[in-house]
Parts: structure tokens; sequence; C-alpha cells
């Protein structure tokens, strides 16, 4: 056996005869445990939201959208929709009219987004699925509409009062004075049929409406949109595909995956786990000072022995690499205890859900490798650096006063 490693081992384990550094051995190895605890669960809360937000965009967000790339609206010539018909990747395709709007609703106001869909909106993503209360758009019925969660609580809006409609107003495009409201505004009023539920923004975004509702107050032709989205086939790669119906379609229009029309939440959600991960990072460097500190004191309450072992012929380098694997030893240690109790604790989240972001919504959390690696990687180089720096102090000198 490696003999530095061997006598590592024995001053780790061994209980010391100053009780003072068993305790600070002990404080030592504690805030080893709960960084490393700390640091994985707060990288796997992160993966959780990450995940929690993708499966959120599924059911919101399209695959694929095309808008234009000056103007707010463009014609679907029957070219555009030949092209998008006859492509076998594209599994369905939905034209779209979003706007923003003035609601009203009794005596309280608010603005928003209108968003205009066709009948066949329910292939392209699954929004029906995050009703909260409520059914989704009847094409029957034009004048209905299905509103935000977050929207209808600042309307105080009840899909139960019957008779009381959402009334939605858009302003005329054209010059000259205003005379009157009606000479002003396209409106129309619409029964709330269901209310949806999301994401923040999202839950405060948008009120679906009918598509030709949407482009009569809007004033638009019958084939103009705001927006085409797609659903892709299962086994399309988004970008590629994005990259390659742009080059049909040309410079006149763009063609965005679901990542790039959402780049400002995946960059809050990176960001934020970088500024968590260096947070933790530093408390679990201010928690390594105990390991300095402990291994400081092991060397001054053995300094007997080590000057046995320097008569003995042990040189200061083997001596001081006793101590660096003394210090790292006792960093994984207290690194596995960390991430077991961590991974336990993720595990139990996921079955029983103890923790809760809403009622119903439990607070979410993923085991991934790479979160173990992360913290297994940050805690053993602070570990190793930690024990060189308490190790450095050893010298001829020190050991032979």
């Amino acid at each position: 056996m490696n003999f530095p490693f061997y006598i590592a081992k024995r001053y780790l384990f061994a209980k010391s005869g100053n009780n003072a550094i068993n305790i600070i051995t002990i404080i030592a190895s504690f805030g080893v445990i709960v960084g490393s605890l700390a640091l994985f669960i707060i990288l796997s809360g992160f993966s959780g939201f990450k995940n929690f937000t993708n499966e959120m965009l599924d059911y919101s967000d399209p695959d694929i959208k095309i808008t234009a790339v000056k103007g707010k609206s463009f014609l679907v010539t029957g070219a555009i929709a030949n092209l998008l018909k006859e492509n076998p990747e594209i599994k369905a395709s939905a034209n779209v009219v979003e706007e923003r709007a003035f609601l009203q609703y009794k005596q309280r106001d608010h603005i928003a987004f209108i968003k205009g869909v066709s009948d066949n909106y329910m292939s392209i993503t699954r929004v029906d699925s995050t009703l909260r209360v409520g059914q989704w758009l009847d094409p029957d019925y034009v004048n209905t509409g299905v509103i935000g969660s977050g929207i209808a609580d600042k309307l105080s809006l009840n899909i139960f009062s019957f008779g009381e409609t959402l009334s939605i107003r858009i302003p005329k495009p054209g010059k000259g004075l205003i005379l009157s409201e009606s000479s002003a505004f396209n409106t129309a009023n619409i029964q709330i049929t269901g209310v949806y539920s999301g994401l923040e923004e999202f839950a405060n975004k948008y009120v679906y409406v009918n598509l030709e509702l949407a482009q009569h107050l809007l004033n638009y032709k019958k084939n103009q949109v705001t927006t085409i989205e797609l659903r892709l086939q299962e086994d399309v790669d988004a970008a590629s595909f994005a990259n390659a119906i742009q080059k049909e379609l040309g410079d006149k229009f763009k063609v965005e995956t679901k990542t790039q029309f959402n780049a400002l939440t995946y960059k809050v959600l990176n960001t934020e786990r970088l500024i968590s991960y260096l947070i933790f990072t530093l408390i679990i460097i201010i928690a390594l000072f105990n390991v300095i500190g402990a291994i400081i004191m092991m060397i001054i309450d053995k300094k007997q022995n080590l000057k046995t072992l320097f008569n003995l012929g042990v040189t200061i380098k083997e001596i001081k690499r006793i101590f660096v694997l003394q210090g790292f030893l006792l960093t994984l240690f207290g690194l596995t205890i960390g991430l077991v109790v961590g991974s336990t604790l993720v595990f139990l989240q996921k079955k029983f859900e103890f923790f809760m972001i809403t009622q119903s919504i439990p607070y979410p959390v993923e085991f991934k490798f790479f979160n173990v690696l992360s913290v297994a990687v940050t805690i053993s180089i602070l570990g190793f650096i930690a024990s060189k720096i308490a190790s450095s102090r050893i010298s001829a000198n020190f050991i032979e006063k």
C-alpha cells in the first residue's frame, strides 16, 4: 500500500486525543456534506424546471413558426400552401393571426393578445390539454374565446357568468381625426368558454379566438395571417428542417424553431442556473476553510509523529502528501454522503411530491448524472486545493522545532 495514503487514512479515521480536533474534523465533514447536498439539490431543481418548462412549451408552442420579415402579416399564397402540404416532414400546419388588443369585462380593462387560430389548431399544439375549466373553441360558434388564467384573474372573469361577454377592441388602421369610439376601434363581444393555465407568461398573454373573428377585427383578407405554425413528424430534426424550409421560402420569411422563439426563456433559465451554481460554490469554498483548519490542527497535533517520520527518512514532500490525501479523503467522505442524501431526497420528491409550487403542481426536480458529475468535480477540486493550502505550512524547520 502507498505509504502516504496509509498514514493519511489512519489519521483520518483514528480518534485524536485532543477533543477540539475531533470536533473541528466533524464540523469540517458536516460542512462538506451540507455544501454537496445543497449544490446537488439546486442543480437537480433547475434540471427539473427546465424539463417542466419544455413540457409546458410542448403544450403551448408549435415546433416551427413562419413569420414575415417585414410587416406584421402576409398572404398565404397557393405556392406556400402547396409547399407545406407536400412536405412529408410536416405533420400539420395551421394559419394564425396574433395581435395586441384591449379587453374589457364589466368595469375592468386589460391589454393582452388575441390569437386567432384555425379549426385544426389542436393538431399543432396540445393547448386544449391545459384547460383548467370549460372547453376549447367550437368552430360552429365564432364569437367565443378561451382565455389565460392570469388574464381571467385580473379581469375577475368567470366563465359560468352566462350573458356577461368579454369585449375585444383593436384600433382600426388609417389616418385622420377620430370622431368617435366606433370609428377608432373594431369591436367584438365574445363569450368565454374555457380558461387555460400554464407558465406565468403564457397564462397572462392570450385570448384564443376563431381565425375568422381575428381576421375580421384586423380587417384582414381570408388568406392573410401573421404566422403559420407547424407540427413536425416525430423523427424530424427541427433545426435542420428550419434551415431547409428557409431556403425554399426565401428571405421574405423568417423560420424559427421552438428553441429560437423561446430563446429568452432558455437564456433566463441557464443564467439563473449558472448564478446559483456560482453562489453555492462560493458557500462551499467558505465551508472548506473548516477543512483547512482541521488539517492544520492535525498537523500541529501530530508534530512529534512527523518528527519521528522525518528522522526515519520520510521526505518533506511525502509528509505534505499525507495531509493532502487526508484532506482530500475528508472531502470525498463528505461529498459521498452529501450526494447519497441529495439523490435520496430527489427521488423521494419525484415519487411522493412533498414540496408543491401550487396545490396541483409539485416542485419539479430531475436526477441527472451530469449534476452528480458537476458536484463531484467541483467539490473534489476545491477540496484538493484546500488540502494543498493547509499542507503548505509543513517544512523542515517546522518539524525540527
